[in-house]
């Protein structure tokens, strides 16, 4: 899925892009909070996380030119270890959750999923359609029960359709969640993978919508 990282510190910017990616995220990086406030407001993402501790234009201020311009993506906010104040005044200002520094990157994933989880009403890590159950936790897909084998191309773009069973998803929006912005990209290949997901899940699953994109379910 696609996150928005607002860290100014770039070594800890380029970690973090880089774990998250591994737990099959895809990472848009910004360093500055004017940067941050209006990239949100222009894209959609998945998740946001902000660190608080930002130059210039403070994350707390960021946070809340969010929620006031109505950006309703869950925001994780990274905040120093003892600092309750910075906590409290976050989660006041419309943050969902927080880790403090340092963390561990498979506890910022899991908190990152359980956001999302809660964004679409969702109790448990697992995804489910019909005859089809994705587990973004384990990096499992199964068919009918039969557990099928997926490329990480192939897994983030179900991810996204069962987030969005039944909406249209457009080619565009497929790229930003297959693709980092630093990536080349290329809408040839959305046409392939989709194709190959069809064969793995049924052809039936995904319906091709023209000159919009695609549905799913």
């Amino acid at each position: 899925m696609r996150i928005l990282l607002v860290e100014d510190d770039h070594d800890i910017s380029t970690r973090l892009k880089e774990g998250l990616g591994g737990f099959g995220f895809v990472v848009e990086q910004v360093e500055d909070g004017e940067q941050g406030l209006s990239f949100a407001l222009q894209e959609q993402f998945d998740a946001i996380v902000l660190d608080l501790g930002l130059p210039g234009l403070p994350g707390i201020e960021v946070l809340r030119g969010w929620r006031r311009a109505g950006c309703a993506s869950p925001v994780l906010i990274l905040t120093a270890r003892n600092s309750w104040t910075e906590k409290v005044e976050g989660l006041n200002a419309g943050a969902d959750d927080y880790v403090t520094k340092p963390f561990q990157m498979d506890e910022l994933a899991a908190r990152l999923r359980a956001l999302m989880r809660r964004a679409a009403g969702q109790a448990t890590s697992e995804l489910r359609h019909g005859n089809i159950t994705l587990d973004p936790v384990s990096g499992t897909v199964s068919v009918s029960g039969r557990p099928i084998d997926l490329t990480a191309q192939e897994f983030r773009l179900l991810n996204l359709f069962l987030h969005r069973v039944g909406r249209v998803v457009t080619q565009a929006e497929l790229i930003d969640h297959l693709y980092g912005l630093d990536e080349e990209r290329n809408s040839n290949t959305i046409e392939v993978y989709v194709g190959r997901l069809r064969r793995k899940v049924g052809r039936d699953t995904i319906r091709t919508l023209r000159g919009l994109g695609y549905r799913f379910g």
